[in-house]
């Protein structure tokens, strides 16, 4: 499995995350070459819902309160740049590994 690195933003981790809604389950894929994580969802791409699971998913994942995740970039496409408030890179980098070893 390739390893990767993610970067702190300033006020935590920062993600780089491809969306593909309509999927049928959500979880993370892969680790594309360029650092961002591949993410499926079930949720369509309409008003919102696909960015709302991706922030519940993620909670998950990473076992913080949605209220720490943030869209900081990308809300209208596939490509998104996400923070965890008060989570180190490494520390996500590890969880993310977790949940991708286990799909």
């Amino acid at each position: 499995m390739a390893r990767y690195k993610l970067s702190d933003g300033r006020g935590g981790a920062a993600l780089a995350i491809r969306v593909t809604p309509r999927a049928s389950r959500n979880e993370i894929v892969e680790i594309l070459p360029d650092n961002t994580i591949k993410v499926r969802l079930t949720a369509p791409p309409v008003d919102g819902k696909a960015n709302e699971a991706l922030i519940e998913f993620l909670s998950k994942v990473l076992s913080v309160a949605r209220s720490r995740i943030e869209i900081v970039a990308g809300e209208t496409g596939r490509d998104k740049l996400v923070t965890i408030i008060d989570m180190e890179s490494s520390e996500a980098q590890e969880l993310i590994l977790k949940q991708l070893e286990q799909n």
